[in-house]
């Protein structure tokens, strides 16, 4: 009995203290059965015994009464035509009434007429024997004695043809007054039943009588000569059809999971879930069954419940011969990529998690990277750039993350990051990538070392960040990573992977996340000794179980979770893993589009934001010598003009003591004219070009006036002389 049932009209001082300690939910404490949440019940509320099996409380919700209503409607239709086709067949309604009417009748002849034939076969065996008896008898020349014996037969006969004779219309007698009874019987079940619905009701009476004696003969027929009962044998989810437990024990009868006598044993009914889009269920296999058996015969489970093997998700549960079956009503994601949230991000902490795409559930999976490593693989056009961009556009809206990155394929993808990158290689180069790892290995881990030992600390934190700004995250991205290893010299090659090694090794505890994308990370692409401490892994479609297995780890495949699976048109999704034990999620990557589908560059917008964030901040890649001053270097008369400007935003602090985003042209142009490097506001328009809406007046002092904003300076520098990169 689940608590949500449990009579609660009279208090009971025993049963509060005994789920007293179960309504909280401490961190150390397991979490027992969760509520699905709902717009109706926002909250999840667990099911405080774990009772199972459970309904889901959505269920009872107005969002459950009209998905329910609608795979109602649309069942209802189905069993319909389903019933038309039937009665064709010898399980359809009207063969079963004939059916049911022949085994009435033969019922009230029951197997009296057994007997009554036996008797009557037995009065003419004695008939025969008294004929013969008498004709013997009835012989002139035969001995005194002789005579005498044949006439003891003949009177021996005649008793029995006698007593035969009895029994046989005792038998018939008997027959007939049995019949009749069981005769009555019949009539008067369907006769009175008439007989009343036409004196009670009329005519209607009548015709719910009849039918209801048609129902009843056709009850009896239901079962055909050989002893079967209609089952809906071709019911399929793919057609519509709702799951129940008939249907899960025949697909997994019909796959040789379980014997044809076995039947599943059931931890929950077979539910849809609360948005309507598949349905669910938990069970546990015959004993003696491994959870193996049933994830590795997807293909076979899924031609029996009518769908595609993509949309059949098993995992195992809590233990061996547990298993957690989800069937999806349509292709999951298919409907077309989901647009990422960093859109509507000013600005991003690395320290918190990476929205990195929607489970099947519509559910946000985010990662929290720090002390993490990724390793995202899968065949080309899989969408390995799309779930990378992810954590690298995240890390490109935190000013204070430093991005090195590689381009095994020398493509375009990583190209847009050049302006915010610390350092990186475009062009597939060995040597290049070398000089990279070199850098962050000899440079970057020292100093972060020191810094550590600095605080007297063992790594970093998310605290540590806020007392020291030098506490900064560190992203470290090649795309194929076997492309570097194939092209490299065969003492490069060595050192690229034991530089790389010893930065996924040392560099966790000191925000250093390494990022690894290839097509087959196999021995050949990244050495075993690397993938293995990699804790965070991505497969994509793959073309073999083997190929997802080196991705997601030796015998995933086997438990269910193969990139095989996975559809060609299901670009961005891919089973998704984090950390070392937790099992993968099949999930759909966010989506940030490069101009190529829609035509509006949203990397590029990403990237000139956190290009402004890192200007403001300071943590551009030649931020070491000021912007200003770098203006000034070039001897540009234009050039010093933007020297000036980009001083005086950084002389006019905004409340949190940053650089002012905003200054009036008035203010600009006294601040030129004080610098000996006079401009008149139209002069400096046509210098500063600006959008309609930068030009908009603003509040400044008490009136409003027309400006200039920071990071259109900025641009300015980026546009004229290539600065700021």
């Amino acid at each position: 009995m689940s608590i949500e049932t449990t009579p609660a009209s009279t208090p009971d001082p025993e049963w509060d203290k005994l789920i007293s300690g179960l309504t909280a939910t401490p961190a150390d404490k397991a979490g027992s059965p969760l509520l699905q949440k709902t717009v109706d019940v926002p909250l999840n509320r667990p099911d405080l015994l774990g009772d199972l099996p459970l309904t889901p409380e959505w269920v009872r919700t107005s969002a459950g009464w009209r998905t329910r209503a609608e795979v109602g409607k649309v069942n209802s239709t189905r069993a319909f035509r389903r019933w038309v086709r039937r009665q064709n067949t010898e399980h359809g309604h009207a063969a079963q009434t004939f059916r049911g009417m022949h085994r009435t009748f033969l019922w009230i002849q029951g197997t009296e007429g057994v007997q009554v034939a036996t008797a009557r076969r037995e009065v003419q065996q004695a008939q025969d024997d008294y004929k013969t008896a008498k004709f013997g008898h009835g012989m002139r020349l035969i001995p005194t004695k002789q005579k005498e014996k044949l006439r003891r037969e003949m009177e021996t006969a005649f008793a029995g043809s006698v007593t035969a004779m009895t029994k046989y219309k005792s038998a018939r007698k008997d027959a007939r007054t049995r019949r009749a009874v069981r005769g009555t019987l019949v009539a008067a079940a369907v006769a009175v039943p008439e007989g009343a619905g036409i004196y009670l009701i009329g005519g209607t009476g009548g015709v719910i009588a009849t039918g209801s004696a048609l129902l009843a003969f056709a009850l009896i027929g239901r079962r055909t000569t050989g002893g079967e009962v209609y089952t809906d044998r071709d019911a399929k989810i793919g057609d519509g059809d709702r799951l129940n437990e008939e249907m899960l024990n025949r697909v997994y009868r019909d796959a040789r999971i379980i014997s044809s006598d076995a039947v599943l044993g059931m931890l929950t009914p077979c539910l849809l879930t609360a948005d309507g889009t598949a349905w669910e269920a938990s069970f546990d296999l015959p004993s003696g069954t491994p959870t193996e058996k049933a994830t590795a015969v997807v293909p076979a489970l899924a031609s029996g419940f009518g769908v595609t093997k993509a949309q059949v998700s098993q995992t195992g549960g809590d233990r061996e011969g547990r298993i957690n079956l989800r069937v999806s009503r349509k292709i999951p994601f298919t409907s077309g990529p989901v647009p990422g949230p960093l859109l509507h991000v000013e600005r991003f902490d690395l320290w918190n998690a990476v929205p990195m795409g929607v489970s099947e559930r519509g559910e946000t999976v985010a990662t929290e990277w720090f002390e993490k490593t990724g390793l995202f693989g899968g065949e080309p056009g899989s969408g390995k750039t799309s779930i990378a961009n992810n954590l690298l556009l995240a890390a490109a809206l935190d000013p204070t993350a430093r991005l090195f990155l590689g381009d095994g394929k020398a493509g375009n993808d990583l190209r847009p990051f050049a302006d915010i990158a610390e350092a990186i290689d475009t062009e597939g180069d060995p040597e290049a990538l070398l000089r990279i790892l070199e850098h962050v290995w000899q440079v970057i881990l020292p100093e972060c070392k020191r810094l550590a030992r600095e605080h007297g600390v063992a790594g970093f934190s998310q605290a540590l960040a806020k007392q020291d700004p030098r506490v900064r995250f560190t992203i470290v991205a090649i795309d194929e990573w076997a492309s570097y290893m194939a092209m490299a010299e065969p003492k490069v090659a060595k050192e690229l992977e034991r530089l790389l090694r010893l930065i996924v090794q040392q560099g966790r505890a000191y925000g250093v996340i390494v990022l690894a994308a290839t097509q087959k990370p196999d021995a050949d692409a990244v050495p075993s000794g690397i993938r293995d401490i990699i804790s965070t892994r991505w497969a994509g479609r793959c073309l073999t179980p083997q190929a997802s297995d080196t991705i997601l780890g030796q015998g995933r495949a086997k438990l269910g979770f193969n990139g095989q699976n996975i559809l060609k048109d299901q670009r961005g999704v891919g089973l998704y893993q984090t950390g070392e034990t937790a099992d993968p999620t099949l999930m759909l990557s966010y989506f940030y589009d490069d101009g190529r589908k829609s035509g509006v560059n949203e990397v590029a917008l990403l990237l000139d934001r956190a290009f402004e964030l890192r200007a403001k901040a300071g943590t551009l890649p030649a931020g070491s010598v000021p912007l200003s001053d770098q203006l000034r270097a070039l001897g540009d008369d234009d050039a010093r003009v933007l020297a000036v400007l980009l001083d005086t935003f950084d002389a006019h602090l905004d409340g949190d003591g940053a650089p002012a985003e905003w200054l009036p042209g008035s203010v600009l142009v006294d601040a030129l004219a004080a610098a000996d490097a006079p401009l008149s506001a139209d002069s400096l328009g046509r210098l500063v070009v600006r959008t309609d809406d930068e030009k908009a007046k603003r509040p400044w002092q008490g009136s409003r006036v027309v400006g200039y904003p920071r990071s259109r300076a900025l641009i300015t520098v980026r546009d004229r002389f290539g600065l700021g990169e």
